[in-house]
Protein backbone atom coordinates (compact mmCIF):
# COMPACT_ATOMS: atom_id res chain seq x y z
CA UNK A 1 0.00 0.00 0.00
CA UNK A 2 1.33 2.91 -0.89
CA UNK A 3 4.43 2.39 -2.75
CA UNK A 4 2.94 3.65 -5.63
CA UNK A 5 1.34 0.86 -7.54
CA UNK A 6 -1.84 2.74 -8.87
CA UNK A 7 0.37 5.62 -10.65
CA UNK A 8 3.57 3.29 -12.27
CA UNK A 9 1.39 0.37 -13.15
CA UNK A 10 -1.02 1.88 -15.82
CA UNK A 11 2.25 3.91 -16.93
CA UNK A 12 4.50 1.17 -17.35
CA UNK A 13 2.16 -0.65 -19.40
CA UNK A 14 1.57 1.96 -21.54
CA UNK A 15 5.20 1.50 -22.10
CA UNK A 16 5.58 -1.38 -22.74
CA UNK A 17 1.91 -1.46 -25.37
CA UNK A 18 0.83 -3.71 -22.15
CA UNK A 19 -2.26 -4.08 -21.07
CA UNK A 20 -2.95 -3.03 -16.88
CA UNK A 21 -4.60 -4.43 -14.68
CA UNK A 22 -5.28 -3.75 -10.93
CA UNK A 23 -6.18 -6.87 -9.00
CA UNK A 24 -8.19 -5.11 -6.30
CA UNK A 25 -10.31 -3.04 -9.27
CA UNK A 26 -11.01 -6.71 -10.72
CA UNK A 27 -11.83 -8.02 -7.21
CA UNK A 28 -14.22 -5.28 -6.53
CA UNK A 29 -16.18 -5.97 -10.11
CA UNK A 30 -15.91 -9.52 -9.37
CA UNK A 31 -17.73 -9.05 -6.17
CA UNK A 32 -19.88 -5.61 -6.79
CA UNK A 33 -18.40 -4.47 -3.95
CA UNK A 34 -15.84 -2.44 -2.43
CA UNK A 35 -12.86 -4.28 -0.66
CA UNK A 36 -14.00 -2.47 2.25
CA UNK A 37 -17.55 -4.00 2.42
CA UNK A 38 -16.30 -7.21 0.99
CA UNK A 39 -13.29 -7.25 4.29
CA UNK A 40 -16.34 -5.98 6.70
CA UNK A 41 -18.93 -8.28 4.90
CA UNK A 42 -17.22 -11.41 4.57
CA UNK A 43 -13.45 -11.08 6.38
CA UNK A 44 -9.77 -11.15 4.72
CA UNK A 45 -9.91 -15.18 4.29
CA UNK A 46 -12.84 -14.80 1.82
CA UNK A 47 -11.14 -11.39 0.28
CA UNK A 48 -7.96 -13.82 -0.40
CA UNK A 49 -9.38 -16.46 -1.71
CA UNK A 50 -10.98 -14.99 -4.25
CA UNK A 51 -7.93 -12.53 -4.49
CA UNK A 52 -6.15 -16.00 -5.69
CA UNK A 53 -8.48 -17.57 -8.15
CA UNK A 54 -8.62 -14.55 -10.04
CA UNK A 55 -4.86 -13.77 -9.91
CA UNK A 56 -4.32 -17.36 -10.76
CA UNK A 57 -6.81 -16.66 -14.08
CA UNK A 58 -4.58 -13.29 -14.67
CA UNK A 59 -1.47 -15.41 -14.51
CA UNK A 60 -2.23 -17.76 -17.81
CA UNK A 61 -2.32 -13.83 -19.71
CA UNK A 62 0.69 -12.69 -21.56
CA UNK A 63 1.42 -8.74 -21.87
CA UNK A 64 -0.12 -7.45 -18.77
CA UNK A 65 0.88 -5.54 -16.31
CA UNK A 66 -0.71 -6.61 -12.84
CA UNK A 67 -1.09 -4.04 -10.01
CA UNK A 68 -1.33 -6.77 -7.03
CA UNK A 69 -2.81 -5.38 -2.92
CA UNK A 70 -0.22 -4.71 -0.34
CA UNK A 71 -1.08 -8.68 0.40
CA UNK A 72 -1.27 -10.46 -2.10
CA UNK A 73 1.85 -12.06 -2.21
CA UNK A 74 2.24 -12.68 1.49
CA UNK A 75 1.14 -16.31 0.85
CA UNK A 76 4.39 -18.70 -0.32
CA UNK A 77 2.70 -20.41 -2.38
CA UNK A 78 1.19 -17.27 -4.15
CA UNK A 79 3.87 -15.52 -4.15
CA UNK A 80 5.98 -18.45 -6.29
CA UNK A 81 3.15 -18.65 -8.59
CA UNK A 82 3.63 -14.83 -9.79
CA UNK A 83 7.25 -15.74 -9.41
CA UNK A 84 7.33 -18.73 -11.75
CA UNK A 85 4.54 -17.20 -14.25
CA UNK A 86 5.76 -13.62 -14.17
CA UNK A 87 8.26 -10.74 -13.05
CA UNK A 88 7.53 -9.52 -9.71
CA UNK A 89 8.84 -5.80 -8.66
CA UNK A 90 8.34 -4.52 -5.74
CA UNK A 91 7.95 -1.24 -5.55
CA UNK A 92 9.76 -0.23 -2.02
CA UNK A 93 9.16 3.04 -0.24
CA UNK A 94 9.82 3.34 3.62
CA UNK A 95 7.36 4.01 6.07
CA UNK A 96 7.78 7.37 6.23
CA UNK A 97 6.53 8.03 2.55
CA UNK A 98 3.64 5.20 2.53
CA UNK A 99 1.92 7.29 5.47
CA UNK A 100 2.32 10.57 3.75
CA UNK A 101 0.79 8.62 0.88
CA UNK A 102 -2.18 6.96 2.73
CA UNK A 103 -2.85 9.43 5.98
CA UNK A 104 -5.34 11.36 3.21
CA UNK A 105 -7.12 7.70 1.92
CA UNK A 106 -10.07 6.24 4.30
CA UNK A 107 -10.42 3.70 1.86
CA UNK A 108 -7.86 0.77 3.23
CA UNK A 109 -9.64 -2.08 5.58
CA UNK A 110 -5.92 -2.56 6.96
CA UNK A 111 -6.17 0.74 7.48
CA UNK A 112 -8.76 1.01 10.48
CA UNK A 113 -9.12 -0.23 13.99
CA UNK A 114 -10.74 -3.95 14.44
CA UNK A 115 -14.09 -1.74 14.62
CA UNK A 116 -13.70 -0.18 11.86
CA UNK A 117 -12.92 3.52 13.00
CA UNK A 118 -10.24 5.39 10.74
CA UNK A 119 -6.62 4.90 12.85
CA UNK A 120 -5.19 8.31 14.34
CA UNK A 121 -1.53 9.44 12.69
CA UNK A 122 0.32 7.55 15.47
CA UNK A 123 -1.87 4.38 15.27
CA UNK A 124 -1.56 4.62 11.34
CA UNK A 125 2.45 4.96 11.70
CA UNK A 126 2.51 1.41 14.19
CA UNK A 127 0.36 -0.23 11.56
CA UNK A 128 2.35 0.51 8.62
CA UNK A 129 5.34 -0.22 10.10
CA UNK A 130 3.96 -3.60 11.47
CA UNK A 131 2.50 -4.39 7.82
CA UNK A 132 6.18 -3.72 6.18
CA UNK A 133 7.84 -6.18 8.73
CA UNK A 134 5.57 -8.90 8.37
CA UNK A 135 5.61 -8.42 4.37
CA UNK A 136 9.09 -7.47 3.52
CA UNK A 137 10.23 -11.11 3.85
CA UNK A 138 8.07 -11.72 1.08
CA UNK A 139 8.21 -8.25 -1.22
CA UNK A 140 12.10 -8.92 -0.88
CA UNK A 141 11.71 -12.44 -2.77
CA UNK A 142 11.10 -10.12 -6.22
CA UNK A 143 12.67 -10.17 -9.15
CA UNK A 144 13.49 -6.65 -9.18
CA UNK A 145 13.02 -4.27 -6.40
CA UNK A 146 12.55 -0.55 -7.00
CA UNK A 147 13.14 2.05 -4.29
CA UNK A 148 10.38 4.87 -4.81
CA UNK A 149 11.14 7.56 -2.04
CA UNK A 150 11.10 10.81 -3.70
CA UNK A 151 11.87 9.30 -7.11
CA UNK A 152 10.34 10.78 -9.83
CA UNK A 153 7.76 8.58 -11.65
CA UNK A 154 9.61 9.30 -15.04
CA UNK A 155 12.51 8.15 -13.30
CA UNK A 156 11.64 5.33 -11.90
CA UNK A 157 9.71 3.95 -15.22
CA UNK A 158 12.35 4.55 -17.10
CA UNK A 159 15.06 2.13 -14.80
CA UNK A 160 11.90 -0.37 -14.25
CA UNK A 161 11.96 -0.49 -18.19
CA UNK A 162 15.50 -0.82 -18.36
CA UNK A 163 15.64 -3.72 -16.01
CA UNK A 164 12.86 -5.74 -17.75
CA UNK A 165 14.13 -5.40 -21.27
CA UNK A 166 16.59 -8.54 -20.90
CA UNK A 167 13.57 -10.45 -19.38
CA UNK A 168 11.03 -9.58 -21.40
CA UNK A 169 12.83 -10.39 -25.00
CA UNK A 170 13.90 -14.31 -23.34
Amino acid sequence: MGSGKSTIGPILANTLGYEFIDLDALIEASEHKKIEKIFSDKGEAYFRAVERTLLTELLERAHIVVSLGGGTIVHQPTLDAVKQHGILIYLKADAVQIYRRLRPKGDRPLLRTPEGVLMDDEQLKARIAELLAQRSAYYEQAHFIMQTDDKKIGLTIDTIVQKLRGSLEE
